[in-house]
């Protein structure tokens, strides 16, 4: 779901609201390892419609999914859209966020915080680059790829360190080290706010050590076994404190 005023600025193009809400549930379906079916839209009506349309049917023709039912309503105030994407497993079994494993690798494919800056450009008016923001590309070859190869995958919605943590979270007794040199940011003098801001839609990934990667990613940290009250997540062998992320 995505609602005015939250997920969109006022005055945003209707055109990228309807790319954003049918790639992100793509980009949930990519970290699965999944090919797409179909979507069902909830849409509330307004003004911008002809131009939302035209958003639509550009993103569905570009990954080739159609769009197989939903429903629509007419309401006052600000508007809130949902969107269901459907998709079928290619790889047995499907990638969890639980299966990561002491002396795994972690990956991560897609360059952190270029979201973040389109999202300063719009709200600016400076006339920069929003593509990220904007029009999030979902990694779908990517993730139906490293489907058979990884132990844990999910994509990167909330922010890299949250997004970290609830893998390292749900995998139960073990922790994730990350090495900050090694994680890619779209504007390095502003490292921390990249890997917490999120919207970035990258592939975060675990894998056993010697496995071969079948797409581009970069090794930022490793997974170990971890005790009872030991930190889930560290940056550089030090806990992270703060804010990990963006809270719902």
């Amino acid at each position: 779901m995505m609602a005015e005023g939250t997920h969109w600025l006022p005055g945003a193009d209707p055109f990228d609201i309807a790319w954003k809400l049918v790639a992100v549930n793509l980009s949930d379906l990519a970290a699965k390892g999944a090919e797409p079916l179909g979507v069902l839209l909830g849409h509330s009506l307004g003004e911008g419609d002809d131009r939302f349309l035209e958003g639509l049917n550009a993103v569905l023709a570009e990954y080739d999914v159609p769009l197989l039912g939903g429903d629509t309503i007419r309401a006052e105030g600000p508007r809130t859209l949902g969107l269901t994407a459907i998709g079928r497993a290619t790889h047995t079994p499907v990638p969890s966020r639980s299966g990561a494993r002491d002396g795994d690798h972690i990956y991560v494919s897609g360059e952190l915080g270029r979201a973040m800056l389109g999202f300063e450009a719009l709200k600016d008016g400076t006339g920069g680059d929003h593509e990220a923001y904007s029009r999030p590309r979902p990694l779908l070859d990517e993730g139906r790829a490293l489907a058979p190869v990884v132990s844990a995958m999910m994509d990167v919605s909330d922010g890299l360190l949250l997004d970290c943590s609830r893998m390292a979270c749900a995998a139960g007794s073990v922790a994730f080290e990350l090495d900050s040199a090694a994680i890619p940011v779209a504007a390095p003098a502003r490292f921390d706010e990249c890997i917490r801001w999120g919207d970035d839609y990258a592939l975060l990934f675990t894998a056993a050590p010697g496995v071969k990667l079948p797409v581009s990613s970069t090794r930022i940290g490793s997974v170990r076994t971890a005790g009872p009250g030991e930190a889930r997540l560290t940056i550089d062998g030090k806990p992270v404190s703060g804010t990990l992320g963006y809270q719902h």
